[in-house]
């Protein structure tokens, strides 16, 4: 879903039903306690959907909040950009209200608590999605200085909003020739952040493990193979990917690996 025609202005987030089509469950301004860290390694997160308009199955639980019948079910979270359009979404499990009071964001909306379960939801992502949401994705870089815990929330909205960021764009031509940054490559997860943005530009997505850069490489996800891609300061990203990861009857380093899935795809990769 690329369009919301009930959006309203300021609303960030839209609800609806995964469960059943054509249930759309409302618009809400903020979702605070989304990307809070999960409460032990595994639970269900406790979200403040501010500034909501609940419809359909939402509505029907908000009205018995507190008993049985306040478990609306699983739905689909998605977040939406100034003109309602959608930039990326998020299922979300077992969305049950525990609480409904009235919102100071406007007349007629209320702020609804819900427990949820969502384990894609990762802590940092705040700032990439209000990135993303105001257009501001637009110079190199910008995961520099992200921690690692961050580095990976960049990956995860990229890939998400992906969709999104391309829209109507194609494969770049076969024969391209990449260039990768290697001097703030330091681990694996700031690769990906750093051949998302040399594939596709800043916040770019072009995988998020050796699998899914397998997939991107088979195209559809910003380049189509054979390509050329020239890595630059590729001494201090092997130094630092040189972690030996068990596979099979060998051990090979995470940079290993890299060159490795690339290169059987038909990408000419360029050590400098």
């Amino acid at each position: 879903m690329l369009g919301s025609a009930r959006s309203v202005e300021g609303q960030k987030y839209a609800l609806s039903s995964d469960e059943h089509d054509n249930d759309f469950w409302g618009h809400a301004h903020e979702a605070r306690g989304l990307f809070t860290p999960l409460p032990g390694k595994e639970g269900a997160r406790r979200v403040l959907l501010e500034g909501c308009s609940p419809e359909g199955g939402l509505l029907e639980s908000v009205h018995h909040g507190g008993g049985w019948r306040a478990r609306a079910g699983n739905a689909d979270l998605a977040l939406l950009d100034h003109d309602g359009a959608t930039i990326g979404s998020y299922f979300v499990g077992e969305v049950t209200v525990v609480d409904v009071q009235p919102s100071a964001r406007g007349a007629g909306l209320v702020d609804v608590t819900v427990t949820l379960w969502c384990d894609d939801a990762l802590p940092g992502s705040e700032r990439a999605w209000g990135l993303v949401r105001r257009g501001g994705l637009n110079r190199t870089g910008m995961w520099h200085e992200l921690a690692a815990e961050e580095r990976r929330a960049w990956v995860s909205v990229a890939l998400r909003s992906h969709g999104y960021q391309r829209q109507e764009e194609t494969d770049a031509p076969a024969g391209q020739v990449f260039v990768l940054d290697g001097r703030h490559i330091v681990d694996e997860d700031s690769f990906y952040c750093a051949i998302g943005e040399a594939v596709n530009g800043p916040g770019g997505y072009f995988g998020r493990n050796l699998d899914a850069l397998d997939d991107c490489l088979c195209g559809g996800w910003g380049a189509t193979a054979p390509f050329t891609l020239r890595w630059d300061s590729s001494a201090e990203a092997r130094a630092r990917l040189g972690e030996g990861v068990p596979g099979g009857d060998r051990e090979a380093t995470v940079f290993e690996l890299l060159v490795e899935v690339l290169e059987e795809r038909g990408v000419n990769v360029i050590l400098r």
